[in-house]
């Protein structure tokens, strides 16, 4: 049974930050949280964000869930990751993810196949970073060190960083959905970032975690909302799932839908994406089993929250990140927990 820790999902921004957001991070420090965690997409970048956060606090972790691989050469997420942890005293955590193949190539311009691969070069060099003991040097084709391109000079030569980090080992989280980038995350990192989790259910994800150390650590976000009227309080959730199993993607190519799938909801994941794709949100979103949704959130009167937190203390889930924007809300979850 685990001792859940909580932490705060900001999320990435929508057109603006939310103006409260330094405010509410500094409450959950005060309420004794772990950590706050911080995403992009293709809009706010992840770093920044906690450089706010963290130069407004003292204790709280501070995460990304997740910066994207191809936004950033390993070497310079590594520099991001090294200053902001020097600046927090040793609070940063970096979270990592390959996005999917519509973000990459139409946002970043760069080449999407072999995830896998480059996950596992970009992880190695950003260790030999942190480690700072020799020129960093990577001979794998994604990000070789030095460049050897006939394009280039011939020029580059290996370094080591000029800053000498504050730990050896700042801890790496990957956001990971398919069954190979999970176990690679059990593999070669300290934690992992699931989209998705039902703990009543966890076979999906049961193969994958076979070689998981007992101190992997599994953060996964929830949504808590404290009402009485259960299916009201479980539709935000919907529209969440939905816009992820049915938007979040190309029509051939959707890694969410793909779990959805694995999960046993082949028949509602086609039918969300066919109506997300007509435009059809609201009905997508009625798609969503209210069984399912009540499952992956903390919904309901506070004595029903309470029971069934119990399932998620007696899953693999080591962390709860809680998404809110409501100062109560945080305090309320703190109570329960």
């Amino acid at each position: 049974m685990a001792n859940l820790k909580l932490g705060l999902a900001q999320g990435y921004w929508s057109a603006a930050p939310h103006p409260d957001f330094v405010a509410m991070a500094q409450e959950a420090e005060r309420l004794g949280f772990d950590s706050v965690w911080s995403a992009e997409a293709w809009g706010n970048d992840a770093f920044t964000p906690l450089c706010w956060i963290g130069a407004q606090t003292e204790k709280i972790k501070l995460g990304t869930a997740v910066v994207q691989l191809s936004g950033r050469t390993p070497t310079s997420c590594a520099m991001h990751a090294l200053s902001l942890d020097y600046l927090s005293n040793g609070r940063f955590m970096l979270g990592l993810g390959v996005s999917g193949p519509q973000v990459v190539e139409g946002w970043y311009g760069r080449p999407f196949p072999k995830p896998l691969a480059r996950t596992r070069e970009y992880v190695d060099i950003i260790r030999q970073v942190f480690a700072r003991e020799a020129p960093v040097t990577n001979d794998g084709p994604h990000y070789p060190l030095p460049y050897p391109g006939e394009d280039g000079t011939g020029l580059g030569k290996p370094l080591k960083p000029i800053v000498h980090p504050l730990r050896k080992r700042i801890p790496i989280y990957m956001g990971a959905e398919g069954p190979k980038n999970i176990a690679l995350a059990t593999e070669i990192a300290d934690g992992w970032l699931p989209l998705f989790y039902n703990p009543y259910d966890e076979s999906v994800y049961a193969e994958s975690l076979t070689n998981m150390r007992p101190d992997f650590d599994i953060a996964q976000m929830v949504q808590v909302t404290v009402t009485d009227d259960i299916e009201a309080g479980l539709l935000p959730f919907k529209y969440h799932m939905s816009f992820y199993v049915g938007g979040m993607g190309a029509k051939s190519t959707n890694f969410h839908k793909d779990l959805f799938v694995r999960m046993g909801y082949e028949e509602e994941a086609e039918k969300i994406q066919a109506l997300f794709m007509q435009g059809k949100r609201d009905e997508a979103a009625q798609v969503i089993p209210s069984e399912l949704a009540d499952a992956m959130t903390l919904t309901g009167p506070k004595d029903r929250i309470r029971d069934r937190l119990q399932a998620w203390r007696d899953s693999k889930v080591t962390t709860l990140l809680v998404a809110t924007t409501d100062k109560d809300m945080l305090r309320t979850i703190v109570e329960l927990v």
